[in-house]
C-alpha cells in the first residue's frame, strides 16, 4: 500500500493517461498564431453549447466571473436582491456582492443539502430581481418551484453549475433550466482545466451579446466601449483547447465518478443510522455526477484528525456558512438564522472523489474510516 498521503483530489494519474492529448492541445494553440480569443475558445464555446443542447456559450476566465457576468448580463446590479443559499462556496456570494446586489439567503434541505425551495417565496421582496440556485456537490436543485416563482414575479434565474457539469434534473441538464447557467472549470471540477476557466450558457441571444461585451471591456469591437460595466475576463486559449479535449471525455469522467460513489456505498452503507455516518442522498429526478462525495457525522472533526494520522487528508465543503463570515456581517444574519446550514457545517466532510481514484486507494479510505468509526 502506498505511503503517500491520500488526498481528496489528485490529477496526476489522469494526467499520465491523457498526457499526449493534453500536450498536443498546448502545441496546437502555440502553433496557431493566435493566443487570445482564437479558434480554441470559439471551438470550445460551440462544443460546450452543443453538449447542453443550447444556443450560446461565452467562455470567461473563471467561475466567479461567470456568476458575476451572468448577473450583469441579465441586468442585475445595485439595488437588486438575489435569493440564494449560504451553504455554497463563497465565490457564489462574492460574485453577487461584486455585482452590487444584495444576497438574500434561504436554508437548505436536511437530506440533500440543496436549496430549500419551499422557503424561497417568503424571501422574495419588491427588490428581488433574481433567483440563484446552486447545484451543489454534483446534483441539481428542484427547479420547478423556482421556475413558477420566476414567472409569477418576473424574476431571472441564474443557475450556479460550478459543481454540476453534466448533472441532470428530470432529464434536463444543469444550466439549461434558467435564463443562464454559470460554470467553473477550476481543475478539481467534473470538467476541469489545468488552470482557471469558466463559461456562461444561455438560449437568449441578447444575454449572450451582453456577456461577450462584458468579458471584453464592454467592447463590441476592438478599442470601442459600447456599454459598461466591462471586464477583462476572457477564457484563455490554452485552457479552452484543453477543455475541448476533456469535454469529449466528460461522460466517461462522470461514469467513473458514479462507480467510485457506488463503491463507497457498498463499503460504508452498513455504518449509517442514528448517530452514525450519513452518506449522500440523491434528490428525486436527479442524475448525480458526484463532484464531491460529502458524508456527515456528528463527530466529524475527531474523525478527520484520526484519518489524517493515517495518511488520509479529507476536506470540509464547507466549514463556514457564508452568512457567518465576517466579510458578510453587513448582511445582518444572526447565529441560528439558517439552522440546517449551520448544523451541516459542523458535521459534513468529503471523501476522496475523482475519476482516476484507484480501487486500492479507495479501499484504504474505506478501511481506515471503518476502523476509526468503530473506535469512537
Amino acid at each position: 500500500m502506498s505511503r503517500r498521503t491520500t488526498r481528496v483530489w489528485d490529477y496526476l494519474a489522469e494526467y499520465e493517461r491523457e498526457k499526449a492529448d493534453l500536450l498536443d492541445a498546448v502545441e496546437t494553440v502555440f502553433e496557431s498564431g493566435q493566443l487570445v480569443l482564437g479558434k480554441s475558445v470559439q471551438g470550445f464555446e460551440t462544443e460546450f453549447a452543443d453538449y447542453h443542447g443550447i444556443s450560446h456559450c461565452t467562455g470567461v476566465d473563471n467561475g466567479t466571473n461567470a456568476v458575476l457576468l451572468g448577473l450583469q448580463a441579465l441586468g442585475i446590479g445595485p439595488g437588486a436582491e438575489v435569493v440564494t443559499v449560504s451553504n455554497t462556496a463563497a465565490p457564489t456570494v462574492v460574485a453577487i456582492d461584486a455585482a452590487g446586489a444584495t444576497p438574500v439567503f434561504v436554508d437548505v434541505n436536511e437530506d440533500d443539502y440543496l436549496m430549500d425551495t419551499g422557503q424561497v417565496a417568503d424571501a422574495i421582496t419588491p427588490l428581488t430581481r433574481a433567483l440563484l440556485p446552486v447545484h451543489l456537490y454534483g446534483q441539481c436543485v428542484d427547479m420547478a418551484p423556482l421556475e413558477r416563482l420566476a414567472t409569477e414575479h418576473g424574476l431571472h434565474i441564474l443557475e450556479d453549475c460550478a459543481q454540476a457539469h453534466g448533472a441532470r434534473h428530470h432529464g434536463r441538464t444543469a444550466g439549461t433550466m434558467g435564463d443562464a447557467g454559470a460554470f467553473s472549470f477550476y481543475p478539481t471540477k467534473v470538467l476541469g482545466a489545468y488552470g482557471d476557466g469558466g463559461a456562461v450558457i444561455t438560449d437568449d441571444a441578447d444575454t449572450d451579446a451582453n456577456l461577450r461585451r462584458l468579458r471584453y471591456y464592454g467592447m463590441a469591437e476592438k478599442y470601442y466601449v459600447v456599454r459598461t460595466p466591462g471586464h477583462n475576463s476572457r477564457l484563455d486559449e490554452v485552457q479552452a483547447e484543453i477543455l475541448r479535449r476533456k469535454l469529449r471525455r466528460l461522460d466517461t469522467y462522470i461514469a467513473r465518478r458514479r462507480a467510485v460513489a457506488r463503491r463507497y456505498e457498498e463499503g460504508l452503507g452498513d455504518l449509517t443510522g442514528p448517530g452514525g455516518l450519513t452518506l449522500p442522498s440523491t434528490a428525486p429526478g436527479n442524475a448525480h455526477v458526484y463532484y464531491v462525495y460529502v458524508v456527515r457525522h456528528p463527530r466529524r472533526d475527531e474523525i478527520i484528525e484520526r484519518l489524517k494520522s493515517r495518511g488520509i487528508a479529507l476536506n470540509i465543503s464547507y466549514p463556514w456558512p457564508v452568512h457567518t463570515m465576517s466579510g458578510f456581517a453587513k448582511l445582518g444574519y444572526a447565529e441560528g438564522a439558517l439552522p440546517v446550514t449551520e448544523r451541516l457545517a459542523g458535521e459534513i466532510f468529503s471523501l476522496p472523489m475523482y475519476p482516476s481514484l484507484s480501487a486500492d486507494l479507495q479501499d484504504k479510505v474505506i478501511d481506515a474510516l471503518r476502523e476509526v468509526l468503530a473506535a469512537l
